[in-house]
């Protein structure tokens, strides 16, 4: 009787009612008081620890929202100039010897035809920036600099595919200068060549005998290869290019918004 005389004074004073209606049980004298205490630290921590946590929460998302309306705003803005510089695919001229298959959202386009029993591929890719390495253009010679400037601009890189029915091809690294081409590289694909062997490709072009070059030009000119063919690509890829820009801002400002 003492004991309990002992706990009502004690839970009176420190438990709240839903832990008094317990002190009939078995549980110890020490028990009942701890678990008062992590009552009150449960709610001290619920009321004061917490609360600066949702406050953070709560202002780092406002915070965050205000940042991606900033940023669609900006978005939208290059949008806007974009659209005003945009320039519009053209019906190409007749006699252009290739089908164009242009997928938006890809850099590259691809050009299809036949020749004879041969099927002919060409991937074109955008135009690149020309890399003048140092001292190549000498002051001193000023007919050599007038010429590197006449065959000055970007260049677009291609690849050339020509396949017979076999499955065999002929593959050309190709650079498309303006009125210039420059065979980089050349290739035989078989066709059961696994991707992990290392076929021979050859020497260097450049290192061919020099009518053996010129050989090779020609037999890209008959196949539509040639410079009339690649300045209109050069316009038609520098359309791509400014279609593919505002595309690509179009699809970060929709990522943004949702």
């Amino acid at each position: 009787m003492a004991l309990n005389s002992m706990l009502r004074r004690a839970t009176s004073s420190v438990l709240p009612l839903a832990i008094r209606a317990t002190v009939g049980s078995s549980r110890s004298f020490h028990s009942v008081i701890s678990t008062a205490q992590k009552v009150k630290l449960g709610h001290a921590l619920t009321q004061k620890s917490f609360s600066p946590f949702l406050r953070f929460s709560t202002a780092a998302a406002v915070s965050k929202t205000s940042q991606d309306e900033n940023l669609i705003r900006i978005l939208q803005s290059e949008i806007d100039c974009a659209q005003k510089d945009n320039l519009q695919y053209y019906d190409i001229e007749d006699g252009f010897p290739f089908e164009i298959e242009n997928n938006p959202g890809q850099r590259t386009i691809i050009l299809k035809s036949n020749y004879q029993n041969e099927t002919i591929r060409v991937e074109v890719d955008m135009p690149q920036p020309d890399e003048i390495e140092e001292g190549e253009n000498d002051d001193d010679d000023d007919d050599a600099a007038g010429d590197d400037e006449a065959k000055s601009g970007p260049s677009i890189p291609l690849v050339v595919s020509i396949t017979k029915g076999s499955g065999l091809c002929l593959e050309f690294g190709i650079s498309a200068l303006p009125d210039e081409i420059c065979i980089d590289s050349l290739s035989i694909k078989l066709p059961d060549t696994s991707e992990d062997q290392l076929a021979y490709e050859g020497p260097d072009f450049n290192d061919l005998d020099e009518n053996l070059q010129k050989a090779f030009h020609k037999y890209l000119e008959i196949r539509g290869i040639k410079p009339r063919t690649t300045n209109t690509l050069r316009e038609y890829m520098d359309i791509k290019e400014s279609n593919e820009y505002l595309l690509w801002l179009k699809n970060i400002k929709k990522f943004i918004e949702k």
